[in-house]
């Protein structure tokens, strides 16, 4: 085996290991996948400017989410079935999240429940990625069951009213492999699980029956009454939206298209950030996630006006490579790649990293 020494090795590796039901299943997008395509490509047409003669002898990439200090701006998105990557899947990961100091958001769609992250990784700062069911008694459930647990934070995806057409799920006819179970729905006999928290229909797609269409903004405040916990609304694409957002009072966005897996042809994750941060950043918090590789995507999202950056399928490599130790090595690569830019950019913090250091590629079409 090669020396892996950054996300494209382990993807590459990934992509010759994992049964195609499960590959397809991560590395899939919405339609045409353009989006998919996109969300990487974007990073490129943006270009640092770095700064020369700045002391840059100690270098320290710790910040601060909902006011908790973090070692570094790289988090860990909330992506469905890890199991299917790894026997230990998400308790792997979140376990690479702790010893990394990050932070680690559990996918409702998981399995392994809320509660076996909890003990799994009794110090990790966690956040529960959550869906407004129909049935809002699961929806109270699962949010109890988060803070009973510990969780830190609910990241609201609000991008789903549905989920989106993936073709190559719709070819394999995708299933959840019958040895694992949506284990946040044990115990609790939802219209498309039953109690053992197995999928009864005929397609993954039929979980999607359980969202809620007719969500709008109205609950949000619902949402407020029933916790204590801060909201972070993941999905947010356009300012519009954000500036909604900061009017309810949530302490959050993910700018986020989902891994671009709900309406091909949306911007870029990056593309939506530059535009909303000028608009909400001194209002509530930022964070992206989408088409983030390398330690230089992270460093131009944390110019662009994100407070913290989240990968999820690298984390999904890194799985198949080797559990937890693969999401550590995947963790400390990107770091390692923010650190060197950042001391050959001339920036000693994250707070050096300043918007003039990033602009893009059409700046120089206009000298």
């Amino acid at each position: 085996m090669k020396n892996l020494v950054c996300v494209k090795d382990f993807e590459e590796y990934a992509y010759n290991v994992l049964p195609r039901n499960a590959l397809d299943y991560y590395k899939s997008g919405a339609g045409r996948e353009e989006t998919l395509r996109d969300n990487r490509r974007a990073f490129s047409r943006y270009k640092i400017r770095p700064r020369c003669l700045r002391d840059v002898l100690k270098r320290d990439m710790s910040t601060t989410v909902l006011g908790k200090k973090v070692s570094m701006p790289i988090g860990v998105s909330p992506t469905a079935m890890q199991r299917m990557a790894h026997p230990e899947g998400e308790c792997a990961n979140a376990r690479a999240a702790q010893s990394m100091g990050t932070v680690f958001i559990l996918s409702t769609i998981a399995t392994s429940s809320i509660e076996e992250i909890a003990e799994t990784a009794p110090n990790l700062t966690k956040w529960f990625q959550l869906y407004i069911y129909k049935d809002r008694e699961l929806t109270k459930s699962l949010v109890r069951r988060a803070e009973q647990a510990g969780y830190e934070a609910l990241a609201l995806t609000v991008d789903t009213p549905m989920f989106g057409l993936r073709l190559a799920d719709m070819r394999n006819k995708f299933q959840l492999p019958p040895h694992l179970r949506l284990a946040n729905f044990i115990g609790y006999k939802a219209t498309v699980t039953n109690e053992e928290g197995k999928l009864t229909g005929s397609a993954m797609n039929d979980l999607g029956n359980l969202f809620d269409a007719s969500l709008d903004w109205g609950d949000i405040s619902w949402l407020k009454s029933i916790t204590r916990l801060p909201i972070i609304l993941k999905g947010i694409l356009t300012v519009e939206d954000a500036l909604l957002a900061a009017k309810v009072g949530v302490a959050g966005i993910l700018v986020s298209n989902h891994g671009a897996r709900q309406v091909d042809g949306t911007p870029a994750s990056v593309e939506a950030l530059a535009e909303i941060a000028p608009a909400v950043g001194d209002k509530l918090e930022l964070y992206l996630d989408g088409g983030v590789s390398d330690g230089t995507d992270v460093f131009k999202a944390l110019a662009l006006g994100a407070r913290m950056v989240f990968m999820g399928r690298p984390s999904l490599w890194g799985l198949a490579y080797d559990g937890e130790n693969g999401v550590r090595k995947i963790l400390n690569i990107v770091k390692t790649e923010l650190d060197y830019a950042m001391a050959l950019t001339g920036c000693a913090t994250i707070e050096d990293i300043k918007r003039d250091m990033v602009v893009h590629e059409s700046h120089y079409s206009k000298l």
